[in-house]
C-alpha cells in the first residue's frame, strides 16, 4: 500500500495520544490506497507519463523531477544489475528485489515489466503474487517464445494466441487486490502483422487484461488503429531508436492513450556518461575535469534524505520513559 511517511508518523502519534481507530482511519485513509487504485485513479484523470527506472535511486530521481508514476524496465534491470542482454536471463526474484527497492523508496504507483511471466501459466501465477507483493501497482506480460527479445528487434517469435490467453487468465485469477494491473503485451505487430496484433489484443483484453501494449507500433497511424478496436487502456512504448517514430505525450494523449513509458532514456543518457567520465578519468588521471557535471556531495545527501535518517536515528536513541 502506498504509506507516506507524514502519515505513518502522524498515525504514530495518534497512537501514542490514545486517538480512537476511528480517528485513525480518517487519518490513514488517503493514504492507504493500493498502488493500483493510485494509478487508475491517475488514468481516469489523463495520460500517465511513466519515466523508466532501474534501481532505486533513479527511482528516487525520476519520483523528485516530478513523475506521478514510474516504469520498472526489464531491460534496464538486466543490462544495469547483469550487464547482459534482455534475453530472460534475469530472474523472477531479480525483478521482484528490485521491484521492491524501487516501490519501498518512490511513493507513486510502480508498474514493472514482467518479461514472459517467467514461464507458463503456473508460473506466471507465482509471478503476479511476488510482483504484487513487491508493492507494485501492476505488470506487463507478453506473447514472445521465450528466450525473448526487444520489442523493436527482428528474429522475434510468438507463442500461440491461445497460450497467452491463458497466462493472462492465470494471472488475473492469482491478484490479490483486484485493483493490481495486468497489462497485456503483444508483439505480434513485428510477426504476424498489425491486423493480428489487433485480434491478439481483443482475444487477450477478453481474457480479463486490464490494458493492452501493443509493441513495435510503427507509425502515429498504427497506435489510432489499436485505439479504435480496443475499449480498454492502452499503454504506448516511446523508446528511442527502435520502429516507433518520436511521437510525443501530447500526441499520445490526442490518440486516446492512457499511459506511455520511457523505458531506457534515463538509463541510455546515463550510459553515456559513465563511458565519457570513465574515458576521462583513465587518459586525464584527475577527474578535475569532470567536478561541473558532477552531483556534490551536498546534492547527494539532500536526494536521499541523509539528514532526515540522522534525524529519526537520534529520535529512536531518546528514552520517552526518562
Amino acid at each position: 500500500m502506498i504509506l507516506t511517511h507524514i502519515g505513518y508518523s502522524e498515525a504514530v502519534s495518534a497512537v501514542r495520544r490514545g486517538s480512537s481507530a476511528g480517528t485513525l482511519e480518517t487519518m490513514l485513509r488517503p493514504t492507504l490506497q493500493s498502488p493500483g487504485s493510485v494509478l487508475r485513479e491517475l488514468m481516469s484523470r489523463d495520460i500517465v507519463v511513466m519515466p523508466g527506472v532501474f534501481n532505486a535511486i533513479s527511482a528516487v530521481s525520476a519520483h523528485r523531477a516530478g513523475a506521478q508514476a514510474l516504469y520498472v524496465s526489464g531491460a534496464g534491470i538486466t543490462n544495469a544489475n547483469l550487464g547482459v542482454p534482455d534475453i530472460a536471463l534475469a530472474t523472477l526474484s531479480e525483478f521482484a528485489q528490485q521491484a521492491a527497492a524501487i516501490t519501498q523508496i518512490a511513493p507513486v504507483p510502480v508498474l514493472s515489466d514482467a518479461d514472459t511471466g517467467f514461464g507458463e501459466s503456473l508460473n506466471v501465477a507465482r509471478t503476479v503474487i511476488e510482483m504484487e507483493r513487491s508493492g507494485l501497482a501492476g505488470i506487463h506480460l507478453e506473447d514472445q517464445v521465450s528466450p525473448k527479445r526487444c520489442g523493436h528487434l527482428d528474429g522475434k517469435a510468438c507463442i500461440p494466441a491461445e497460450d497467452m490467453a491463458r497466462k493472462i487468465r492465470a494471472a488475473v485469477d492469482s491478484k490479490r487486490d483486484g485493483s493490481f494491473l495486468i497489462v497485456a503485451r503483444t508483439d505480434a505487430r513485428g510477426v504476424e502483422g498489425l491486423e493480428s496484433a489487433i485480434e491478439r489484443a481483443k482475444r487477450y483484453a477478453d481474457s480479463g487484461a486490464d490494458a493492452i501494449f501493443p509493441e513495435g507500433l510503427g507509425s502515429e497511424a498504427e497506435f489510432e488503429a489499436f485505439r479504435r478496436e480496443m475499449r480498454i487502456p492502452l499503454l504506448a512504448n516511446m523508446t528511442e531508436f527502435g520502429k516507433t517514430p518520436m511521437i510525443p505525450v501530447s500526441r499520445f494523449r490526442d490518440l486516446g492513450y492512457e499511459m506511455v513509458i520511457f523505458p531506457m532514456t534515463a538509463f541510455r543518457v546515463m550510459l553515456k556518461a559513465l563511458d565519457d567520465t570513465f574515458a576521462e578519468l583513465l587518459a586525464t588521471g584527475t577527474q578535475a575535469g569532470l567536478m561541473n557535471a558532477m552531483r556534490t556531495r551536498q546534492e547527494l545527501y539532500l536526494e536521499i534524505d541523509y539528514a532526515e535518517y540522522d534525524k529519526k536515528d537520534k529520535t529512536w536513541s531518546q528514552d520517552p520513559a526518562q
